[in-house]
């Protein structure tokens, strides 16, 4: 099997990389490393069934070219964090949306299997409950960058629905609920690594608002293998589905923790979010998945919890600190308000 995965240089795409390659699998990305490193396809590299390409997913002629060479597709590149998504909204909006409508084409073109993956983010402002994957999308106003990948994303998943619906392409999609672990960088905005990173050395934790909005973390190497059976499952075709942590947790409390289980001396600083992303910056309050319709087809179970994530992260910050010669960036775990 060969598997094309565009975005496969970024976090979880690296995973996805290792996770296909240790099932014997053949692997080639294409990446134009912009967000996504080398470093993080260290252990790929060295794999003989492992290709990498460089170059943009707005590039058609080369998109098609290696879709035709592949069994099947996952599609991530796109431009993710909410410091890229507001200060350059226009990328985003390009990337995002032209980027897809250019795998998509490919795949009709050479029909293959697709995973597309997208994001918690189209549910937007609705704090229910639990977010099932019928829930309405509450957006905010338009004219503000912040809303820029929530619909970019949202109209990702009309469009690879519409070519499900009208040219029989065989879709599936997966929406990520704040996907965290190893080799997730807090330049671009990721809470999760900027906090333990500041706990581990000793700065300021830095939680912006008032810390109250609450999140459900979900593990890579939870989400990876059911990104998989998802797509191999033909029942999914033309269908979304969440994939989510199952513990509920607020910042001001993950940022608590963290300090705790780290042992830091750090403490925590409330920052506005004008301050940190300028003025009229919105936020969501509550954003809890409902997995169950995942759970049902492929039997989806969230099973590593915050503690466990915590030390997890920890422990890759660590390692990259003291090897500055693998190729990863330096200062992983200098100052940022991100």
């Amino acid at each position: 099997m060969k598997n094309f995965i565009t975005g496969g240089a970024g976090f979880i795409g690296s995973h996805l990389s290792d996770y296909l390659l240790s099932q014997g699998q053949e692997v080639v990305v294409l990446d134009d490393l912009s967000t996504g490193t080398l470093a993080n396809l260290e252990q790929a590299l060295k794999n003989p069934n492992f290709t990498f390409v460089e170059g943009d997913i707005l590039d058609r002629e080369l998109v098609a070219k290696l879709v035709s060479e592949s069994d099947r597709v996952f599609h991530l590149a796109a431009v993710v964090g909410v410091n890229l998504i507001v200060d350059e909204p226009l990328r985003g909006l390009r990337t995002n949306i032209h980027g897809t409508e250019s795998v998509l084409d490919a795949v009709r073109e050479h029909p293959r299997p697709l995973l597309l993956a997208s994001t918690s983010e189209v549910y937007g402002k609705n704090t229910a409950d639990a977010l099932h994957e019928g829930s309405d999308r509450v957006l905010g106003d338009p004219l503000k960058s912040r809303w820029t990948y929530a619909a970019a994303k949202g109209i990702d998943e009309a469009f690879a629905h519409a070519y499900w619906n009208q040219y029989g392409v065989e879709v599936s999609i997966v929406r990520f609920f704040n996907t965290v672990g190893p080799r997730q960088t807090g330049r671009y905005g990721m809470v999760f690594p900027n906090l333990v990173g500041q706990a581990l050395t000793g700065r300021p934790l830095t939680v912006f608002g008032d810390g109250l909005q609450t999140r459900c973390f979900s593990y890579v190497h939870d989400i990876v293998p059911a990104m998989v059976k998802i797509l191999e499952d033909p029942r999914s075709r033309g269908q979304a589905y969440n994939l989510g942590g199952a513990q509920e947790i607020s910042i001001l409390e993950l940022a608590e923790q963290i300090i705790a289980q780290l042992g830091s001396a750090s403490e925590i600083t409330l920052v506005p979010y004008d301050q940190a992303y300028g003025p009229g910056y919105e936020d969501m309050r509550r954003r809890v998945p409902d997995n169950s319709k995942s759970h049902e087809l492929i039997g989806f179970v969230p099973n590593t919890g915050v503690a466990q994530i915590i030390d997890a992260v920890a422990a890759d910050l660590r390692a990259r600190a003291q090897d500055q010669t693998s190729g990863v960036p330096q200062g992983v775990l200098s100052p940022t308000l991100s």
